[in-house]
């Protein structure tokens, strides 16, 4: 088994990438940051005065996945619901500027486009405020998805599925989306909430951080972040997810001790992180997926793909913001290896 992604390997599966084609469903919203810097306290409350420098907007959620996709040069669609309303327009237009397909953007007046607006001062996230709708969608809008969904499938090599629990994937829904997967061969992923009670048997990729995977295996976390390798609670949840939920992989994320990939008869494999710098880790688990599934869909092995997603998510989390990475920063970071 390889412990390393050869660079010449790596050319390989991003030329690869522009012949993918990723459709990505699940819950979108706009990640609104108000940039600025602190000086002194208010006198009102003991809250720091941000003052006000610059506005930016990125496609958050799915759409963040969705925009992950596209930046590595594969050919992304975006599946959704959002509100009839501004930021939704907004969203749309930068979505289109990104190179997302977005056409199956249903727009519902009975909902709320999700904003997300983060107040960053000294390079730290200060606040966050979210305006969003939480309920689920409308089953005629969720037959409309449905629909739209099989239409892209008959083209699509892999499915990400972005749950935020935000309404729009629901336990029908899923269980619709995965009957159609397995018929057409298509690849499903999912990045799981446990927030969201789900029947997620028989995915082919699950990648929750840790402190959702021992959620998801109902145990607690007393292992005080042991070596992942020598963890033997996180091995323990690992085997009751395989055993459980049988996904073909499951890859769990551990921040700076980088992933555990898992699969069903073999020994988990660790991958440490890459990560030089960690600025903010916003959008890092899009990253994870998005690049990991894209890897698969081009031919990698599995511990390829972790590889390669652990590079991409340590190029993310040196950026301030909901980022992406591009070809050209995978390249490097491979160069530079060890």
């Amino acid at each position: 088994m390889t412990t390393k992604l050869p660079l010449p390997r790596v050319r390989q599966l991003l030329s690869a990438f522009n012949r993918a084609r990723v459709t990505v469903l699940g819950d979108v919203m706009l990640d609104q940051f108000l940039w600025g810097s602190v000086a002194r306290l208010s006198p009102e409350a003991p809250v720091p005065v941000v003052e006000f420098e610059r506005e930016s907007f990125i496609p958050g959620g799915a759409g963040n996945v969705a925009r992950n996709l596209a930046h590595l040069r594969a050919n992304a669609e975006l599946l959704s619901v959002t509100g009839d309303d501004a930021a939704a327009r907004q969203l749309r237009q930068l979505l289109s500027d990104d190179g997302v397909a977005c056409s199956n953007l249903l727009a519902c007046v009975n909902r709320v486009t999700s904003v997300k607006t983060r107040i960053v001062a000294e390079r730290q996230q200060v606040v966050r405020v979210d305006r969003e709708s939480r309920g689920d969608i409308e089953a005629k809008t969720a037959d409309r998805l449905l629909a739209a969904l099989a239409q892209s499938l008959q083209h699509a090599d892999a499915l990400i599925l972005g749950d935020y629990a935000k309404g729009v994937i629901s336990q029908p829904l899923l269980d619709q989306m995965r009957r159609m997967c397995r018929a057409r061969g298509v690849w499903l992923s999912m990045d799981p909430k446990p927030a969201h009670s789900l029947n997620l048997a028989g995915l082919s990729l699950l990648t929750p951080n840790r402190r959702e995977a021992f959620a998801l295996a109902a145990l607690p976390d007393e292992s005080h972040r042991a070596e992942p390798s020598q963890d033997a609670a996180l091995h323990r949840v690992a085997d009751k997810l395989l055993a459980e939920l049988q996904p073909a992989l499951l890859l769990i994320t551990l921040g700076e001790h980088g992933m555990l990939l898992c699969q069903r008869g073999q020994k988990p494999f660790h991958v440490p992180t890459a990560a030089r710098e960690v600025f903010d880790v916003s959008g890092a688990g899009d990253t994870v997926i998005a690049s990991f599934t894209l890897a698969i869909v081009a031919g990698a092995s599995p511990v390829e793909a972790a590889y390669f997603s652990n590079y991409a998510a340590g190029i993310v989390v040196g950026k301030l913001g909901t980022a992406t990475v591009t070809p050209d920063e995978m390249l490097a970071a491979f160069r530079a290896q060890p």
